[in-house]
């Protein structure tokens, strides 16, 4: 104590360098700053915009009418949005308050799911960095829709997995598609990073993984149905269910509903694809530019980073190919109506793998004792940093 007394600047400096060096100090600031930021629009506007007015009007037809009328939909998130709405209120705060949470806790998962897979602390605080200020990310991580849901319950199965555990991971998957039949998509991103995986590969109770996801799908689908419908009927039926639910969302094709603001998958690598939305602030539905000229380098790194047998590269890679390569050939077959937010639960790969890029980068200018190349890969990390927030600002209605 006389000590502490003697230098109190030496100890400030001790204790701040101390924080400093702690595991989760770069996590901290950035969910601080990302709920800030959150909640600096959560009324603005005050008015439904994009698909929320959907499922707003939907939470009201559950607790008045013990109904649901967006049945193409399971109904994990549904509830979840009413459930929001009964605590905070019909209103702004209603709406947002617990996607604002969701997204929050997706941050959180993802970090812990960068470093289980041996990636630095400076790359997955990059990563986080990243995703966070992602405009497409946050402008769904706070917004009464069903997609941030069902990628906070994808991020959590990741990580799980990662962690072995594949009981959990099997539920966690099922409580994704629970959310959105996308969700389903991480249970095959599971699967991919299973198959050629030298951790896992022999492991067999990875199966365990897929067969508890079916069976909490189906199962909780029935028991929360009746929550909204609350009397026996034909809706609890599950293989009736899933088929009207697959039937539903397979018809919404170009033919049959030819959107102005729908754009093919593939185009989203070429031609840069937004959906605006006139509000005060302004909303613009847009992967950040800074993430949207990257996406083909950092998937072509992540397929080198998979071959070198890197786990986290394999795993991103797993994670791109389910979350948005997979609709490239859905949409050649089938025709279905896709839209630019459809790339929302991808971007957490390209995060990733651009992470662990900024990172090598750094480790090349601290290594090397001078030259050009030390400055350029010092360079390089700065101008994709400060792109990234300059696409932010220019895109998030928080600057608007």
């Amino acid at each position: 104590m006389k000590k502490l007394f003697a230098n109190p600047a030496a100890a400030i400096k001790e204790n701040s360098g101390r924080f400093y060096r702690w595991e989760y100090f770069w996590l901290v600031l950035i969910v601080l700053a990302a709920l800030i930021l959150h909640f600096a629009v959560i009324t603005n506007p005050s008015t439904p915009i994009l698909d929320e007015q959907y499922y707003i009007q939907d939470a009201g037809d559950i607790v008045n009418n013990h109904e649901t009328t967006r049945i193409e939909h399971p109904p994990l998130a549904k509830l979840i949005i009413t459930a929001g709405i009964k605590i905070f209120g019909d209103n702004p705060w209603g709406w947002r308050v617990l996607p604002i949470i969701f997204s929050t806790a997706t941050l959180i998962f993802f970090y812990l799911l960068c470093r289980r897979l041996n990636m630095s602390r400076a790359a997955s605080s990059i990563a986080v960095f990243l995703l966070a200020f992602e405009n497409l990310t946050f402008l769904m991580g706070g917004l009464a829709m069903l997609d941030v849901y069902y990628v906070t319950f994808m991020m959590a199965a990741f990580l799980l997995y990662a962690w072995n555990k594949y009981i959990s991971a099997g539920i966690a998957t099922g409580l994704s598609a629970l959310s959105k039949l996308s969700g389903a998509f991480g249970g095959l991103a599971i699967v991919i990073d299973w198959i050629y995986s030298y951790k896992h590969a022999r492991n067999k109770r990875i199966l365990l993984t897929v067969v508890v996801a079916v069976i909490a799908f189906i199962g909780l689908m029935v028991l929360l149905d009746f929550v909204i419908v609350r009397k026996p009927t034909d809706f609890l039926n599950p293989v009736k269910r899933i088929i009207d639910m697959l039937g539903l969302t397979g018809g919404l094709t170009y033919s049959y509903a030819n959107n102005p603001l729908a754009s093919r998958p593939w185009e989203w690598l070429y031609s840069f694809k937004s959906i605006p939305v006139n509000y005060v602030p302004h909303y613009t539905a847009a992967i950040s530019y800074s993430i949207w000229v990257l996406i083909v380098p950092v998937f072509a790194y992540l397929i080198y980073r998979a071959v070198k047998r890197d786990e986290a590269g394999l795993l991103g890679l797993s994670w791109f190919i389910a979350a948005y390569l997979i609709w490239i050939p859905a949409v050649l077959v089938t025709q279905r109506v896709t839209y630019i937010y459809y790339f929302y639960p991808a971007v957490g790969a390209i995060c990733l793998g651009l992470g662990i890029a900024l990172e090598q980068l750094l480790d090349t200018f601290k290594n090397r004792p001078s030259g050009k190349l030390k400055w350029l890969a010092l360079s390089a990390v700065i101008a994709v940093l400060a792109a990234h927030v300059i696409s932010f600002i220019l895109l998030t209605p928080v600057f608007a």
